[in-house]
């Protein structure tokens, strides 16, 4: 491809830039969906049941009963289909690279010059360019081959609830197959030994088979409402409405950053209720991600206390004064330092102060901006990187500006301008950054800063120090390089930048090579504070018998502290030190079932990757609900790898967030997501599919019962209008205001007592055995149903004298009976009443009444007299007494069970929900204000430092993609004591080699604790 010659690019008849994200366009909507829906099961059988309906010889009923339902599941599915359609094609634009976006190897030429292209060259859909007002682009992999188009992924995800539901799903078929082989071998029994004497008044088929075969046909059709075609429907509205309230949640809104909680799908929230397993990332998510520098080693002399310990000291007011930088007219007025001593080591110029400050002002990809003299504000890109660069301005070495090849800085006072000749970029491997500059005197150096464990073998004593108090910890050293050999290395740096083939691999082994013997400088340490809420809502998820992993980068030390400070871990507990290939194929086992008889779990140093496969491995073998949380596109693998994935809108952007499931601001959100949201969602559905498979079940039922009355003739006991009304009208709004504003305990107390989340891990609400209890009362309710109004109504007679046993009256009485019980049975399972609940109970039932009346008179009987066949009955019928006592005692005798069991269940073995519920009215109080824990221990144990950055910025640095003004030429901004001499190691710092060659004798370190306690081999990340 040429730049600006278009003749030349068509020639190649390249594919066009258009692309396609949505399923659908207005042509192949409606095919389309329709085809989609069909291929769910009870679509498609209930299309199948509307071709048997139109074969006269098959059908008892008119085609309506089947066709109204159908298609009104079929528009409101279709709708919801077309709006998520909608949504997520203006997602796409927005979704996060895949592991096949971080790869590209190009190159550009330009004026007989080759230039490297890799993927931080690349700009995917939906990125913002800063730092710059303009740039040359070009368009690649446009269309189809757009490579975020590449990385779309389709297909079912497979949960706990769904299966049991595809497993009821088998049961409810074979349950109506069973009842139909019963009946059509009923009628073919009944036709050989009474069938002839009907033949008067109602053909007979001669052939008893083919009339059994025929009646078996009928009933399908006659007993089709056992398989719920509206079920489905049903449930996407629950979950969507409860998805909203998750939306609307206030006290899941943070001011600060304002960000409400979002419910990116709603298709999760029950499995919300069911969580056994939360995978959590560290930085970010537990902590704050806002670094503050705290401490630092120079030279091997420590500098910095935190507030904290000086609390812990009780230090006088006089020590806990924290330095005054009004010497510096460019000091960032937020950074607060307490020790004095550092300071007084810069203004009175010590080389080694001055070399470490220098460092840190140089070696970083930290962006500055100053509109104004004097107001700098700086982009990093990772907070690490700004706290360390903002410490630097604050002791004097101020970061002004930079451009592709050169970086310059304000050294007390005097400006200076570095000649940038290489930045040795930072990724996940290397853990570590390098800058080659040249001083304005002409001297060649390479600065680097790293983790610990990678710029040495062995970690200075000071470092390890800095870790044992939670700190983050950050290595820097330098090296001079000699003119001729950087040449050298330069030439073949550009050559392996530009090469096609293993370019990763080739500049790899250069920097290896020029990042030797560099000699150490000193140590800094960052504190990255836990979040608001942190430990109180682990101690809470704990409670709820939910187990926490936290997978981290961090060293074993780092993530440990933060295990006590935020309570996951406490003195009392036994350690298990893991090391070593835990998840390899031959070792996973032992590594789970090691880690799952441990309270709390922490994997450090672990990669993106390894944090999938944790949680792959947990799926695998424990059968449990997973949920994974974190803030940043390291954790976008392990989000994705769980069953729900939570993203943190943090200070590493909106990746996580992305490719979530549900967002919030704050990790103590989570608490009330599962707690509340979470269990509310899962009670709320299992009642659903309980009421809704009892009151379906039972509708059916009855249906059998009756055909052994009727010579299995196919005849129904109910009036059609009422069998299309049943689940569209009478008993649709009572289930769902159940499901959507139902609560056993308000959200108060279901944070206050968290042991009522454990049901739901136990699948106590909804499981094969509650399923199996609900088919039995269904079958006992339909048998009351059935002979109750039949033995009340047998041989009867009217105030009138008239016969009462007609099969319109009949049918009138059991309908009126089924609606009534049913709607007693809901107010039974209804824990908390509101309005909405009470207008739609009593309104389906006033509906009913009113619809029944309506269908019974003359006038509709006149127009379709085949549809409206049962004129005057409702009249005639409700107007006695004994009808009306029939429907009373009926309702009673089938909730009776019910309430003898559950009264006797909760005084012999009440629930956790039961004693709860106990309580709370026996307090009559309001719910309890959540209680915030105060954090009373702080540990000594060591941790370490894990690198935060993502890799990337360094090219970007020197590409010269972006314009930046020089520094503004200004007056003396520090009151100079002199000016530092060229920097020399001394001292004790000049003893250390990267190589671990100790030329000055230390004091032997004891082992700490958790070196002692038993290691199991072999079993490292």
């Amino acid at each position: 491809i040429r730049a600006n010659d278009r003749e030349y690019n068509l020639s190649f008849k390249y594919a066009t830039n258009s692309i396609k994200t949505s399923k659908y366009n207005p042509f192949t909507f409606l095919p389309l969906n329709l085809f989609e829906q069909f291929q769910r099961i009870a679509n498609a059988y209930f299309l199948f049941l509307l071709i048997l309906q139109v074969i006269p010889a098959i059908s008892s009923l008119s085609w309506f009963t089947t066709v109204v339902p159908l298609v009104l599941v079929l528009s409101v599915t279709a709708a919801k289909d077309a709006i998520d359609d909608i949504v997520s094609t203006r997602e796409v634009c927005c979704e996060p690279p895949n592991n096949r976006l971080d790869r590209f190897t190009g190159t550009l030429t330009f004026d007989s010059q080759k230039y490297s292209l890799d993927n931080e060259r690349v700009l995917l859909r939906g990125c913002t360019l800063r730092n710059t007002d303009w740039c040359f682009g070009l368009v690649l992999f446009a269309g189809n081959k757009f490579r975020q188009m590449c990385g779309v992924c389709s297909g079912a995800v497979w949960f706990p609830s769904l299966i049991l539901l595809y497993y009821y799903g088998e049961c409810i078929f074979g349950l109506l197959a069973l009842m139909c082989i019963i009946l059509a071998v009923g009628n073919g029994i009944w036709e050989n030994h009474a069938g002839s004497k009907f033949k008067a008044f109602l053909p007979r088929e001669e052939n008893t088979v083919f009339s059994a075969f025929l009646t078996f046909w009928s009933y399908i059709i006659i007993l089709n409402t056992v398989v719920p075609i509206s079920l489905y429907v049903s449930m996407e509205v629950i979950r969507l409405g409860n998805s909203y309230y998750i939306n609307w949640d206030r006290t899941m809104y943070h001011a600060g950053s304002d960000t409400p909680a979002e419910a990116r799908t709603t298709t999760l929230n029950e499995e919300l209720g069911q969580i056994k397993y939360i995978f959590s990332d560290k930085t970010g998510t537990l902590t704050q991600n806002i670094m503050t520098f705290n401490k630092c080693s120079i030279n091997g002399k420590s500098y910095g206390q935190d507030q904290s310990h000086m609390h812990h000291f009780k230090q006088s007011p006089g020590e806990m004064t924290p330095v005054d930088f009004s010497f510096n007219r460019l000091a960032d007025p937020k950074f607060l330092f307490y020790d004095h001593s550092l300071v007084e080591g810069v203004k009175l110029e010590l080389p080694d102060v001055h070399a470490f400050f220098r460092l840190l002002a140089l070696c970083h990809t930290v962006m500055a901006e100053e509109k104004r003299e004097g107001d700098l504000v700086y982009q990093a890109q990772s907070p690490d990187e700004g706290a360390l660069v903002t410490a630097a301005r604050n002791f004097g070495f101020v970061f002004r500006s930079r451009s592709p090849e050169t970086v310059t800085i304000e050294e007390m006072g005097i400006q200076r301008t570095y000649e940038l000749l290489a930045i040795l970029d930072f990724n996940n491997v290397r853990k570590r950054m390098s800058v080659i500059v040249r001083n304005p005197e002409g001297k060649l150096s390479l600065y680097c800063k790293g983790a610990d464990t990678i710029i040495y073998e062995r970690l200075h004593p000071s470092c390890s120090e800095f870790a044992g108090e939670g700190l983050r910890t950050l290595v820097l050293a330098y090296k001079d390089l000699d003119e001729e050999y950087f040449s050298e290395w330069k030439q073949r740096h550009h050559e392996s930048s530009v090469a096609l083939e293993d370019r990763e691999e080739k500049l790899e082994k250069l920097y290896e090579e020029i990042e030797k013997d560099m000699m150490l400088i000193g140590a800094t340490a960052v504190e990255d504070k836990l979040q608001d809420g942190v430990t109180q809502t682990l101690e809470q998820l704990a409670k709820a018998e939910i187990k926490i992993w936290v997978l981290t980068g961090d060293k074993q030390e780092t993530a440990e502290n933060i295990g006590y400070s935020c309570n996951l871990l406490r003195e009392e507990m036994n350690e298990v030190f893991v090391v070593a290939f835990a998840l390899e194929s031959n070792m996973e086992l032992e590594f789970l079932r090691t880690a799952c008889i441990c309270k709390t779990v922490i994997c450090c140093r672990v990669t993106p990757l390894q944090k999938a496969q944790v949680v792959e491995l947990v799926k695998k073998y424990k059968k449990a609900v997973t949920l994974a949380i974190g803030d940043g596109a390291n954790d976008v693998s392990m989000i994705k790898a769980a069953h729900i994935g939570v993203g943190i809108s943090g200070q590493e952007g909106m990746q996580a967030v992305l490719s979530s499931d549900f967002s919030f601001a704050q990790f103590r959100f989570l608490q009330r997501l599962l707690l509340v949201h979470g269990r509310w969602s899962y009670l709320r559905m299992c009642k659903f599919l309980r009421y809704f498979f009892y009151k379906n079940f039972t509708f059916t039922f009855v249906h059998f019962w009756y055909a052994f009355f009727c010579g299995f003739s196919a005849q129904t006991v109910y009036d059609e209008g009422y069998i299309t009304l049943y689940n569209l009208v009478y008993t649709a709004l009572p289930v769902l205001g159940m499901s959507l504003f139902d609560q056993d305990v308000n959200a108060g107390w279901s944070l206050e007592y968290p042991q009522l989340y454990v049901p739901g891990q136990l699948s106590q609400y909804f499981s094969k055995r509650a399923f199996m209890m609900c088919a039995l009362h269904s079958w006992y309710s339909s048998l009351v149903l059935f002979f109750v109004p039949y033995a009340a109504t047998y041989d009867t007679a009217r105030d009138n004298g008239k016969d009462g046993t007609d099969y319109q009256s009949f049918a009138l009485i059991t309908e009126t009976c089924l609606t009534v019980t049913v709607c007693v049975q809901l107010g039974l399972d209804l824990s908390y009443w509101t309005v909405v609940n009470h207008l739609f109970v009593w309104g389906s039932l006033g509906m009913f009444f009113i619809l029944t009346f309506t269908m019974y008179t003359d006038g509709l009987y006149r127009l379709r007299p085949s549809s409206f066949a049962f004129i005057g009955t409702a009249r005639n019928c409700l107007n006695q007494p004994n009808v009306w006592l029939t429907v009373a005692l009926t309702a009673i005798l089938c909730v009776l069970p019910v309430v003898v069991y559950r009264f006797l269940s909760s005084q012999i073995s009440p629930t956790i929900n039961e004693k709860v519920r106990y309580k709370v009215c026996q307090m009559k109080e309001p719910a309890p204000r959540p209680r915030r824990t105060r954090l009373t221990r702080r540990s000594t144990r060591r941790s370490g430092y894990a690198f935060s950055h993502a890799h990337g910025y360094g090219d970007l640095m020197t590409s010269g993609r972006f314009l930046r003004r020089n520094a503004l030429t200004c007056s003396t901004g520090l009151i100079p004591t002199g000016r530092s001499p060229g920097f020399k190691p001394t001292g004790r710092s000049a003893g250390y080699s990267p190589v671990g060659r100790e030329q000055n004798p230390k004091q032997k370190v004891e082992p700490t604790s958790l070196q002692m306690f038993r290691a199991v081999k072999d079993s490292f990340f």
